[in-house]
């Protein structure tokens, strides 16, 4: 029971609760539609509310003073009211600025049509008085506003335009636009409008009267300028002479030291000149310095030829004795060795001759362990007796070499120390040959000799050879210039030396010995050198 009261009190409560949301809420609705709130730029006119307003009054003899007076509409700028939708109606009129533009064409005191642009800033006055002149004109026709201010300052500048001239109106612009704010002001006022600012932005004519102004001033600016212009070439064309003239003048210095830079030039290169030429002679005489130190390197590199081939036979010999003793240890070995196989065999019938005993196999089998290692004691013997012989012979042969190379360098040296000369021209003689061999083979190229304007006896054969003896005479007059040697005397000197000591030796000859072995290590005699004469 408890539990069901406890239901309908809350049942009841809610129903209070809702129904006093709602009522709220329609309250609220009620009060928006009621109040109404003007913006910053906004002024809020009711109409069917009255309004006390102080008002000028005019008296008759022309004082005015101030009457409180009721006006049928209310005005409100910048705040709120409540307003009976039922009994009033409500207005919001703005207060923004309003730019207006305009061109009109007037006449001046001159006479002359002039097209006159101008802009001006208009706006409703913030005071209520203006508020209420603005909203009985133009509160149902906002545009209107800058309709009516076009035509109020057309009618104005027209006026004023027609009172002064073009000079003056060009001259005098902020004047003149001071003077139409001045002139329309009142009459905006009385409409409830206030007049910001009025500039004018241009002033023109079609027939180019504004220009033609400017002309006298223009034209003397501008022979001001020529004049200006011309004096200022003069000035150019005087600075470019004084260059030209100071150019002159270092050019010709330029020319003289130019001359005397020439001459000290061509001095200059005729010492050159002269220091190569001297250059060019000392090099050249360099050269046949250089040519005659090659010639006495070659006459080097073929002595020490001589000596390289007399140390290779040296060498070679050595080489063959070297062989012949490892071949002859070789054998030795090799006897040694079939000594010992012999009497391995002797030792193999002695054991077999022991085997056929009854009661000798064992001797038999100890005779032949001891046989096999006598063989192998022998071979072992033999092959260290071998390598022993070989050491030996190798350790002689090199010996040998070295003695046979010392020799051979020893003799070429005392041959050398000894006499030079003839070791020198036994060289070049026997080079001698193979010159003359090189000469002939120009000869030998040419298929017929044909002589000509010669006698009979002078026959071919003369001719070649009275070449070939001026080539020999060339190469000897050659040698003895490069090294100092009289090879014609030299090869005289041999022939008659040669020629005595055979004939001595046929004198004194002795019964013939037995030919002694020559010695291997001992360097050949000098080969002879040629004595024919073509």
């Amino acid at each position: 029971m408890e539990i069901a009261g406890i239901i309908g009190i809350l049942v009841i409560v809610g129903i209070a609760v809702v129904v006093v949301v709602v009522l709220l809420l329609i309250l609220l609705l009620f009060a928006r539609s009621w109040i109404k709130v003007a913006r910053a730029d906004e002024a809020l006119v009711i109409s069917g509310r009255k309004q006390k307003v102080q008002t000028a009054v005019l008296s008759a003899d022309g004082s005015s003073r101030s009457e409180m007076s009721e006006s049928p509409v209310t005005v409100i700028v910048n705040g709120k009211s409540l307003v009976n939708p039922i009994t009033q109606r409500h207005e919001i009129i703005s207060l923004r600025s309003r730019q207006v533009s305009l061109n009109a064409e007037a006449q001046s005191l001159d006479s002359v049509t002039l097209n006159v642009d101008g802009v001006a800033i208009v706006k409703i006055g913030s005071d209520p008085i203006l508020v209420r002149r603005a909203a009985e004109r133009f509160a149902s026709q906002d545009k209107a506003i800058e309709q009516f201010t076009t035509e109020q300052l057309e009618g104005a500048l027209r006026g004023i335009v027609a009172t002064l001239s073009v000079v003056e109106l060009m001259r005098e612009r902020k004047k003149f636009s001071d003077q139409i704010a001045a002139d329309v002001s009142q009459e905006l006022a009385e409409q409830g409008l206030i007049l910001d600012s009025f500039q004018i932005k241009g002033i023109t004519d079609k027939v180019g009267y504004i220009q033609s102004l400017g002309a006298p001033e223009i034209q003397a600016k501008r022979q001001s300028a020529e004049i200006s212009q011309t004096n200022a070439d003069r000035a150019i064309n005087q600075k470019n002479i004084a260059n030209q003239e100071a150019n002159l003048v270092e050019q010709t210095a330029l020319d003289t030291n130019t001359a005397n830079a020439n001459a000290g030039i061509g001095r200059a290169r005729a010492e050159a000149e002269q220091a190569e030429n001297l250059a060019r002679e000392q090099a050249q005489q360099a050269v046949l310095q250089q040519q005659a130190e090659n010639k006495q390197a070659q006459l080097d590199a073929d002595v020490k030829r001589v000596a390289d081939a007399q140390r290779y036979e040296a060498e070679t010999r050595a080489q063959a004795e070297l062989y012949t003793r490892e071949r002859a240890a070789e054998a030795a070995a090799i006897e040694q060795v079939k000594q010992a196989e012999a009497r391995t065999r002797i030792a193999e019938q002695q054991a077999q001759a022991d085997r056929a005993r009854a009661d000798g196999e064992a001797a038999a089998a100890v005779a032949k362990a001891q046989g096999e290692a006598d063989a192998l004691r022998s071979q072992a013997e033999a092959e260290s007796e071998a390598r022993r012989l070989r050491a030996s012979a190798e350790a002689d042969a090199i010996r040998a070499e070295g003695d046979a190379r010392a020799a051979a360098l020893e003799a070429e040296a005392k041959a050398i120390a000894s006499n030079q000369d003839a070791f020198l021209s036994q060289r070049v003689l026997e080079v001698l040959p193979s010159i003359m061999a090189e000469f002939s083979k120009g000869y030998a190229a040419i298929g017929n000799v044909s002589i000509i304007g010669s006698s009979g006896e002078d026959g071919a054969s003369n001719v070649v050879g009275a070449d070939n003896a001026k080539a020999l005479r060339s190469v000897f007059d050659s040698v003895h210039s490069a090294t100092g040697l009289d090879l014609a005397g030299i090869i005289q000197g041999q022939a008659v030396g040669r020629g005595i000591g055979e004939g001595v030796a046929a004198a004194t000859a002795p019964a013939p010995a037995q030919a002694r072995v020559p010695n291997p290590t001992a360097p050949p005699p000098p080969a002879a050198p040629a004595t024919d004469a073509d």
